[in-house]
């Protein structure tokens, strides 16, 4: 194999872009020129992930109660840091909402935890978390993506 022929067959990795597009979905694409698919690949992300927080409130975002839901919802970049932050600082706080006694649910411990009123139950916290997490996939995706992809313009 000729030298030029091997260099046409090596892929760059885009690491810049990959990460851009991590820490606002979109933004690796639009960084690379592809302006349109940026637009679409951050309001696909952005809309699901919001959309999951109006179906199921900011608690659908629980980095300690849900944890491994919230490995995929972080795939959405800061913005699941953000909705976790909000869920830490408002609702378990007790600043919106009572916190009320409930039972811990786990057998170990017993008694009761502390609760609020606020907490999202049933199938539309289900589908808010699903929602957001899913959102977070489609990022992951979306990062791939451009992690591959040549800037536009280059050869």
């Amino acid at each position: 194999m000729s030298p030029t022929a091997d260099a046409a067959t090596r892929t760059t990795l885009n690491l810049r872009a990959a990460i851009l597009g991590w820490i606002l979905p979109g933004l690796g694409h639009a960084a690379i020129g592809e302006r349109r698919r940026g637009r679409l690949v951050g309001g696909g992300v952005l809309g699901l992930f919001l959309g999951g927080i109006l179906v199921g409130g900011v608690d659908c975002v629980d980095r300690r109660e849900d944890h491994l839901w919230f490995i995929a919802q972080a795939g959405a970049g800061p913005v699941a840091w953000i909705a976790d932050l909000a869920n830490e600082s408002l609702v378990k706080s007790g600043r919106v909402g009572e916190l009320i006694d409930a039972p811990s649910g786990d057998p170990f411990l017993g008694g009761t935890v502390k609760v609020s009123t606020l907490k999202g139950l049933g199938h539309p916290n289900e589908f808010g978390t699903l929602f957001c997490a899913m959102a977070g996939l489609m990022n992951v995706v979306a990062v791939l993506d451009v992690l591959g992809r040549r800037p536009k313009g280059s050869a």
